[in-house]
């Protein structure tokens, strides 16, 4: 079950104030569902600075979170992947481990948020499973992640889960892209061949250059770990981390495929509720266009569309060529 961030921090609070905190909490949800801020909210509130005592008007008084980096201090690490590299090495939780055990102030909490934890490579894992497993007393380990399945079953085991609910970005990587071509093709040419091979040339470029660079991403971390472990392991496990990487890139590149699906989708619903008199939710800054749009197509046609993009998408999920069920299944959506 996902959660709105409020709940999942009512849920939070709740389990603080009776004293049944979990030491380890697992925050995932897609880009821009309001991890970081309730990471922010949840260290806030283990220091007890969330808030306390009533105003003049008996009302209680709550202390607003500050951004997560700059609650950093000794009771607080925040952990966030190498800028060039891109990943948490098994250095840097090891250095976790040992602040944690430094001496602290009596009562006070430790915490230690792991922005993109799915970046801790596999030994960076392992070394972070004994601080998992023997805590210290007082001691919050917050991990967040869009991505939980790249973590060690044994590290998914040992967290209570808090997976949140969230609005798909459509306007990162390349989505701003796609909507502008379906904005310009519905004002010109949708409903034809050509309107329809643009709106997929547009999709397949998008696609094709996040694949790249969610390919490439992967490489870098196969080869930080090749070349730091390739003389302390066997060539078994070195083909289990290329293949463990090759399957991380594939999973990421079908949820950007989804994603990529989901912004066609919300066009389509916007022009069905214009057609329906009701205002546009996912794209308002373009409504008088997609309204426009929506008179010169009925009811039946636009639904006509949306199952041929809904077909295209569970057909792709077989072992359909891709490419050739892309082509096909544009011409029916958008032709």
């Amino acid at each position: 079950m996902a959660f709105l961030p409020d709940k999942a921090y009512e849920h939070i609070a709740n389990a603080h104030e009776h004293g049944r905190l979990a030491h380890a909490i697992l925050i995932s949800g897609p880009s821009g569902c309001g991890k970081e801020l309730l990471t922010a909210k949840i260290a806030w509130l283990v220091q007890g600075k969330a808030g306390g005592g009533m105003d003049l008007f008996g009302d209680p008084v709550v202390h607003e979170a500050p951004p997560l980096d700059e609650q950093e201090c000794d009771a607080v690490q925040i952990i966030r992947p190498e800028k060039v590299s891109r990943i948490i090495t098994v250095d840097r939780m090891r250095d976790v481990e040992h602040r944690l055990h430094m001496a602290s102030s009596q009562g006070t909490w430790k915490i230690v948020a792991i922005m993109n934890s799915d970046r801790m490579n596999h030994q960076a894992q392992n070394a972070f499973l004994k601080t998992l497993e023997e805590p210290p007393k007082n001691t919050l380990l917050l991990l967040v992640t869009a991505q939980p399945q790249a973590l060690l079953p044994t590290i998914l085991s040992r967290c209570v889960q808090l997976p949140l609910m969230g609005k798909t970005n459509y306007r990162a990587h390349g989505g701003d892209e796609l909507i502008q071509t379906l904005n310009r093709v519905a004002s010109k040419s949708f409903g034809t061949p050509w309107g329809a091979l643009t709106i997929k040339g547009a999709f397949t470029e998008v696609l094709d250059r996040r694949k790249s660079e969610i390919e490439n991403e992967e490489d870098i971390l196969y080869s930080t770990e090749k070349k730091q472990y390739a003389q302390s392991t066997d060539g078994k496990w070195l083909k289990e981390r290329e293949d463990f990487h090759k399957a991380a890139a594939r999973s990421a590149y079908l949820a950007e495929r989804s994603r990529f699906f989901d912004i066609l989708m919300a066009w389509m619903a916007d022009a069905l509720r214009c057609q329906a008199g009701a205002p546009c939710e996912d794209f308002p800054e373009v409504s008088a266009l997609i309204a426009s749009f929506s008179k010169t197509e009925s009811t039946f046609s636009l639904l006509k569309r949306v199952e041929a993009l809904e077909n295209l998408r569970s057909s792709l999920e077989t072992n359909a060529s891709e490419q050739l069920a892309i082509e096909s299944g544009f011409l029916k959506a958008f032709g």
